[in-house]
């Protein structure tokens, strides 16, 4: 439940939100919570069809009228979101080039101009007041990297390691660079574009790590919440490629998105949204426990625990603060709310 004290609120319940990328894993749970909270959603969404189920889902959940979408094709189109950002308090962008295509030049520019684009169309609309972009920890360093994160770290590695590949055709294995890239690029341009040009709006950033959780509709983007349904009916070979990482409960996700949507006292902050480190070893041990007569597979040999530290204590506060929690959702909890359908 939302715990926000009127005098800290940046807009009354009934104000209405966009939030981009309407289908997307994190997305539907970013409308869901905002929903939840007596908000209003516009969510933008890519053709006819996604703008059907969305407005189905949401509305079976809390009634008609309440959510609405509008459909934006291509992002990086100057102008795609003049029309999306009218009469709306807050903006939300999770949209992303979630393609992993190895070329960084599908990938980045789009990216990047995506980001101004909205930018340039919140700006221009008075009565937008907040502005989150939904970034990633892969925007700060490259994934299990040693590094203690923190609001000045970036994924420059990538980014220098993205674009001097130019061989082609590319190898596929180049595309985790060039997602990395992306979101760093993207959200550094989020950031030069506040500073520079100094909009009327408070901005934020959420930089996620490997988010898990309830999977609210099969009909949009899984992500990495199919991660684990993956493991249940395939086995372990596709997440024996994946570094070692950091869990997030993608309610704990939704939850900060709206905190700093939100919050007046949240401004010009980089959150990461980390809970604790994981193996995969341990989500096959609930699994087990959930499905004692299902064939789960065999441990992964030598996996390790990830190396990097992620700043917790500020998504924990907010949390705490605005929704009254103990903190960050607990990780037996986040892997039984993704692996409750699974049978």
């Amino acid at each position: 439940m939302l715990k926000l004290s009127p005098n800290d609120a940046a807009f009354p319940p009934g104000s209405l939100v966009l939030v981009t990328g309407a289908t997307g894993f994190i997305a539907t749970h970013i409308i869901d919570q905002l929903l939840l909270a007596g908000y209003h959603v516009r969510g933008t969404v890519r053709d006819e069809q996604k703008a059907v189920w969305t407005t189905s889902f949401f509305s079976a959940r809390y009634g008609a009228g309440k959510y609405s979408a509008v459909i934006v094709p291509e992002m990086s189109t100057i102008g795609a979101f003049d029309g999306a950002v009218k009469g709306v308090q807050g903006v939300i962008h999770t949209a992303s080039n979630v393609s992993f295509s190895p070329d960084p030049q599908e990938v980045i520019p789009p990216t990047v101009a995506g980001v101004r684009t909205l930018l340039q169309s919140a700006a221009k609309e008075p009565s937008v007041k907040s502005f989150v972009y939904t970034s990633s920890s892969v925007a700060a360093s490259v994934a299990n990297s040693p590094l203690t994160l923190d609001a000045s770290t970036w994924n420059d590695a990538q980014i220098k390691e993205a674009w001097s590949v130019t061989l082609k055709p590319f190898p596929v294995a180049h595309a985790n660079a060039v997602y990395g890239a992306s979101k760093a690029e993207a959200e550094r341009a989020f950031w030069k574009f506040i500073k520079e040009e100094g909009p009327q709006f408070r901005a934020n950033a959420i930089l996620p790590d490997a988010t898990f959780g309830e999977v609210l509709t099969t009909q949009g983007s899984s992500s990495t919440g199919g991660w684990i349904r993956e493991v249940y009916e395939k086995g372990v070979d596709f997440v024996k490629q994946l570094p070692p990482a950091w869990y997030v409960n993608v309610k704990d996700v939704g939850r900060l998105h709206v905190a700093a949507l939100l919050s007046e006292s949240v401004r010009n902050e980089r959150i990461f949204a980390a809970a604790a480190p994981y193996t995969w070893n341990q989500i096959l041990a609930i699994l087990r426990k959930l499905y004692p007569s299902k064939k789960i597979a065999d441990d992964i040999e030598g996996v390790n625990s990830s190396v990097m530290t992620f700043p917790t204590k500020r998504g924990e506060q907010l949390l705490q603060d605005i929704f009254g929690l103990n903190g960050w959702a607990g990780f037996e909890q986040t892997v039984i709310e993704n692996a409750k359908d699974l049978a």
